[in-house]
C-alpha cells in the first residue's frame, strides 16, 4: 500500500448538530478544495452530533476555511473551527478511517477497516484509503449507484462505460454486479491509475479497462462501441459538451446516468441531451446533487 506520509499534518476540526448542514458543508469542503489540498470527514457521534475533520496536506489558509464554513453553516460555527497540528501519520488514511460504510442499493461503498462488516447480500466496493479521494460517500456517487441498482433489476448491458471514473467507483460496481468488461476512462493519468489500482484491489482488475483520456478521442472508445451503458459522473458543462460525442456512441435503447449536478442545471442538461435523442427516464437528489436516468430512443 502506498502511504502518504507528512512531518507534520495541518488539521480543521469542529462539531455541527445537524446532519443535513454537515453534509453540505463537507460538499462545499471537497468541491472547493483542490485534489491532493485536503482529505475531509464528517462522522455522527453518539450524541446526535456530527464531528467534521479536515486534515490538510499543507498549513491551511485559515480565514478561507472559516469563510467556506460560514457559507455553508453560519459564522458562529465557523468561529468554532480549531486549527491545530498533529503527529506524522498518513493523512488520507486517517481521514477516512471514521467514515462508515456507504449502503446504495445493492452496493456498499466501503475502507479497508470495514472489510468483514459487508452482508453476505451486498456487494462490496472497497477504496484503499491511501490511494485517492471519492470513497462514495458524496452525494453524486451514492445518486449513481442507486440508478445503477435501479437499471440492473431489468437490464444487462454488455457495453458498460464509466466516463469520468474518478477512483473507480462506478466500474468497479458495474463489473462485480455484471461480471462483465468495463470501459472507465479519466482525464487526470492518476485517477486512471489509481482507478485500475481500485479494480485490481476488488477482484476485477481483468474485468475494468481504465485509460487516461479526453472526451470521447481515445481509440478504446470506437473498439467498445456501441455502449449499452454509460456511467458520467462529472459535471453539468462537460456532460453538456460531450452530448453528442456520447450519443454517437450509444446503442439503441442503451441508458445512461449523468450525475454531478446542482438542481438549478438539471433542465438544461436534460435539454441538451433530448435534442440527442435520449428522454428522461428518473431524476433523484441526494444530498442536494442530482443525479438523472436517461435512455437513448435512437
Amino acid at each position: 500500500m502506498t502511504e502518504t506520509v507528512t512531518p507534520t499534518t495541518s488539521r480543521a476540526t469542529f462539531a455541527i448538530g445537524d446532519e443535513r448542514i454537515a453534509r453540505r458543508v463537507t460538499d462545499l469542503l471537497t468541491e472547493s478544495l483542490e485534489d491532493g489540498e485536503a482529505a475531509v470527514a464528517a462522522f455522527e457521534r453518539s450524541d446526535g452530533r456530527w464531528d467534521v475533520t479536515v486534515h490538510f496536506a499543507e498549513p491551511p489558509d485559515e480565514e478561507r476555511i472559516r469563510s467556506l464554513v460560514a457559507l455553508a453553516a453560519g459564522d458562529d460555527i465557523a468561529q468554532t473551527i480549531i486549527f491545530d497540528s498533529i503527529a506524522a501519520k498518513d493523512w488520507v488514511k486517517a481521514s477516512l478511517e471514521g467514515l462508515v460504510p456507504v449502503a446504495a442499493g445493492r452496493f456498499i461503498v466501503h475502507g479497508q477497516h470495514d472489510r468483514a462488516h459487508v452482508p453476505p447480500n451486498k456487494l462490496g466496493i472497497e477504496i484503499e484509503a491511501a490511494l485517492a479521494f471519492g470513497t462514495g460517500h458524496h452525494g453524486t456517487t451514492r445518486g449513481c449507484l442507486l440508478l445503477l441498482d435501479q437499471v440492473l433489476r431489468s437490464k444487462m448491458p454488455r457495453r458498460v462505460l464509466d466516463l469520468g471514473s474518478g477512483t473507480g467507483v462506478l466500474a468497479i460496481g458495474a463489473a462485480k454486479a455484471l461480471r462483465r468488461h468495463v470501459l472507465a476512462s479519466d482525464i487526470d493519468p492518476v485517477s486512471a491509475d489509481v482507478a485500475q489500482e481500485n479494480a485490481r484491489l476488488n477482484g476485477v482488475g481483468e474485468l475494468v479497462e481504465s485509460i487516461c483520456a479526453t472526451g470521447f478521442s481515445a481509440p478504446q472508445f470506437r473498439a467498445r462501441a456501441p455502449f449499452d451503458l454509460v456511467l458520467a459522473n462529472i459535471l453539468a458543462n462537460p456532460l453538456r459538451q460531450m452530448a453528442p460525442a456520447m450519443a454517437a456512441h450509444l446503442a439503441p435503447d442503451a441508458v445512461v446516468i449523468l450525475s454531478g449536478l446542482l438542481p438549478h442545471q438539471t433542465r438544461s442538461v436534460i435539454g441538451t441531451y433530448r435534442t440527442q435523442g435520449l428522454v428522461l427516464i428518473r431524476h433523484i437528489r441526494v444530498d442536494g446533487w442530482c443525479s438523472l436516468l436517461m435512455q437513448h430512443r435512437g
